[in-house]
């Protein structure tokens, strides 16, 4: 398993937008074949700060759920929502192991 942490800061008029936004395309990406879990995780201490937390099952599955067409619409629609650059951060998992991502 990959995961891969998200880290994004959004600009204050727009986290209920982009909530939407990432709510629907987490939806989608749950429908990939590639895709063991997507999650969306807000900061309790600043409500601007979200986590995306995406497991994928192969080293490719990331290039692959880049190249789907609710990756694009949803990047499209949150570019601008973003206060600055996303920094993803890759992990592997170590518990549960491979097999308990089901």
């Amino acid at each position: 398993m990959l995961i891969v942490h998200v880290h994004i800061q959004v600009k204050p008029a727009c986290v209920d937008d982009f909530v939407r936004a990432t709510a629907e395309n987490a939806r989608s990406s749950l429908q990939e074949e590639g895709i063991a879990r997507f999650d969306l995780i807000q900061s309790q201490d600043d409500p601007t700060t979200f986590i995306l937390m995406e497991a994928y099952r192969t080293p490719e599955a990331p290039a692959l759920h880049k190249e789907t067409a609710h990756f694009r619409t949803w990047f499209e629609a949150v570019d601008s929502m973003m206060a600055g650059p996303r920094r993803a951060v890759r992990y592997h998992s170590r518990v549960p192991g491979d097999a308990g991502w089901g």
